[in-house]
């Protein structure tokens, strides 16, 4: 948080406000940024000097089980589906505040998906006789088709 006040003053307007905003998974779960913890690392492969000294490449954690936000139930939901710990890094563009914007959707998304509800068991079916029927009458088709493309055998 330190780190990011420390740069507001040049940073241009919707991006400053974009960069302390709590992170919405769903419209119940809010995530306070002060339990997000960022890193800044350089790039690392090609690009040029440019590349190699800035600290573009972004990695937000986040600790579930620290987490003051979340309720019991939504704790064990999103441990049982991907980890106590929801490590994210992206480093695909050449833009900080891009890949900032990008971990920050990446990791909204990886709990939305831990925390939806398990679908419901399937019920089994058994198919209808009308089903059943259309089944046989193909597969008599499909028989006679193949029985005509074969030679005519010769008594």
């Amino acid at each position: 948080m330190v780190l990011l006040q420390a740069h507001l003053p040049r940073l241009a307007g919707r991006r400053a406000r974009s960069l302390i905003v709590d992170l919405r998974v769903t419209a119940a779960v809010v995530i306070p940024e002060r339990e997000l913890t960022w890193r800044f690392d350089t790039s690392g492969g090609p690009g040029g000097q440019h590349a190699n000294r800035s600290a573009t490449r972004v990695t937000v954690e986040f600790d579930v089980a620290a987490s003051t936000s979340l309720d019991a139930a939504a704790k064990d939901r999103i441990i049982s589906a991907a980890s106590d710990r929801i490590v994210i890094t992206v480093d695909e563009s050449r833009s900080q505040w891009r890949n900032r914007q990008l971990a920050r959707r990446r990791l909204a998304e990886t709990l939305r998906t831990a925390l939806a509800p398990p679908p419901p068991p399937r019920r089994p079916t058994r198919p209808t006789r009308a089903a059943r029927e259309r089944r046989l009458e193909d597969k008599r088709r499909r028989s006679e088709q193949k029985q005509q493309r074969r030679r005519p055998e010769w008594d």
